[in-house]
């Protein structure tokens, strides 16, 4: 496997907020979001190859029941990322799979212990083109739909997807880096989204823009 870092830290987004985490960052992505914070897992040579042994390996050494398999796009490695996760839900832990809506998850994150995080790219992120909004429709009541809004355009962008597709995941609108939470919040109250959870990254509010937290 490509691995950009492994790390323990708290899950700063979407439904599992502030639960204390085991990160995997996988390395590489076939998407170039406009506000994307994770250039190092994207482009470059900045990752190191590990066995999924390995990796097992390194999480177990937190003694924490709770994964992460984020990137980059993990699903890239989607083999090596399945076979993972398949050995930690056979072991008793929770997964939450961070992927965008553009990629298949493999059958073994659709199981119980499993939660897929899944995003939805806005037009500000230059990527909404890449969507398969099939898979939205897919993912269950467990899981979770993101969308990352940076303006007013990407509201009501998000709106419309809400709108024209049944959906029985958790809705999650995150404001874009710089973006604060009041606007939005405004938003999502004044239109009665009552089914939408406004969410910052956590982890930013504690640690800012640093690696590996």
């Amino acid at each position: 496997m490509n691995v950009s870092e492994i790390f323990y830290s708290i899950q700063g987004e979407g439904v599992e907020i502030g639960l204390p985490t085991v990160f995997v960052r996988l390395f590489a992505c076939d998407l170039r979001c406009s506000w994307c914070d994770t250039m190092y897992a994207v482009e470059g040579r900045d990752f190191k190859k590990m066995t999924v042994g390995e990796v097992q390996s390194a999480i177990t050494g937190f003694g924490c029941r709770r994964v992460c398999i984020t990137g980059g796009e993990p699903l890239i490695q989607k083999d090596e990322a399945g076979e993972l996760a398949g050995i930690l839900i056979r072991d008793g832990y929770r997964v939450v799979l961070e992927t965008s809506g553009h990629k298949m998850p493999p059958p073994v994150f659709w199981t119980g212990n499993c939660v897929i995080s899944m995003d939805c790219k806005c037009p500000g992120s230059g990527m909404e083109e890449r969507m398969d909004f099939g898979l939205f429709q897919k993912l269950r009541p467990q899981d979770q739909l993101k969308f990352v809004i940076a303006d007013e355009a990407d509201y009501e962008y998000a709106k419309r997807i809400l709108s024209e597709y049944t959906i029985t995941a958790n809705i999650i609108f995150q404001p874009a880096a710089g973006q604060g939470l009041g606007w939005l919040t405004e938003r999502v109250i004044g239109d009665n989204l009552e089914r939408v959870r406004v969410l910052p990254q956590l982890h930013k509010l504690v640690w800012g823009d640093t690696r590996g937290v």
